[in-house]
């Protein structure tokens, strides 16, 4: 039985000594190991530390991104050269707690196939983080029907449950919905997020911006339906609209309104950008998609064999 734990990190120097010295002193006692990170680009010396690190441990290996990929594919870069019988994937700075680590093997060991870490606490965010997950989960579970309130990252994964994962074609993934969309055998462990050891999170608006948009849109085609919901509302509008027109007209009480016409224009103009904006979207997404390119290019590799990407 060996578990390989799969870290990505970006720019994260000032806790990986740290990181790795409390995963080797966990793993040591549990079972047969190896640690697989991921560098996903990193600007500091995250990558000479880890390159240290593997010459005197062979159990440590690494890939190296060559470039900032964003986190979903640094994912997919370890879950692609992972070996163990059981995967384990946690953040890099011990917001995880890997003191779980061991409970989360005994369950895998009880015969379930996925244990996923649920977040009983958020730990300190701030007020405008909690919100904006508060809604994106609530928009995902409406449009997608998957439930991943307070879901993380932090989960074990079956070498059968890694195996139907690397048969995902897609470029753009968002792994927490695609772990639920693939269902087995799951339980649910809840921890409470720590305070992060040194550094700063690296999700910036942006990135969990087009990360939200793009779980969305690739899980369901629900938005799309406001389109045609749109063109029925304003369709009944309308109407409502002219049978008034008629009447007052018919009753000689038509009177030349240039509010009315102003307001008509603005909300006609809303309603075509709101439907454009939505096929925009999903067009992009196609565009990426059928390009063809890999979800990651690899610079270097550290204890690994040579894998065609």
């Amino acid at each position: 039985m060996k578990i390989t734990l799969i870290i990505p990190c970006f720019n994260e120097s000032g806790i990986l000594s740290k990181t790795i010295c409390t995963l080797e002193q966990i793993m040591h006692e549990v079972a047969d190991y190896s640690l697989l990170f991921v560098d996903d680009g990193s600007t500091d010396d995250s990558w000479e530390l880890l390159t240290k690190a593997g010459q005197q441990n062979p159990k440590i290996s690494a890939i190296r991104l060559s470039r900032n990929y964003g986190k979903e594919a640094a994912l997919c870069a370890g879950l692609e050269q992972a070996e163990g019988d059981a995967v384990i994937i946690l953040d890099s700075d011990l917001q995880h707690p890997p003191e779980l680590i061991p409970e989360m093997i005994n369950l895998w060991k009880q015969g379930y196939d996925v244990v996923e870490g649920v977040k009983k606490s958020r730990g300190k965010e701030s007020l405008f983080s909690k919100l904006s997950a508060k809604i994106f989960y609530g928009l995902f579970k409406k449009f997608s029907g998957n439930s991943l309130d307070n879901a993380s990252d932090f989960k074990l994964l079956d070498r059968k449950v890694v195996l139907a994962w690397r048969q995902f074609k897609e470029r753009d993934t968002f792994f927490r919905g695609l772990s639920a969309w693939m269902g087995f055998k799951r339980i649910v462990i809840p921890f409470v997020v720590q305070d992060r050891e040194g550094g700063e999170s690296k999700w910036s608006f942006r990135k969990l911006l087009r990360l939200s948009i793009s779980a969305i849109t690739g899980f369901s085609a629900k938005p799309l339906l406001i389109v045609p919901l749109l063109t029925f509302i304003l369709s009944i509008f309308f109407l409502v609209l002219a049978v008034q027109t008629l009447i007052n007209w018919c009753s000689g009480r038509a009177v030349e309104g240039f509010t009315t016409v102003i307001l008509l224009v603005l909300l006609i103009g809303s309603a075509i950008m709101i439907s454009l904006s939505m096929i925009a979207l999903y067009i992009a997404n196609i565009f990426n998609e059928i390009k063809g390119r890999p979800r990651y290019l690899v610079s270097e590799q550290l204890n690994l064999p040579d894998k065609e990407q």
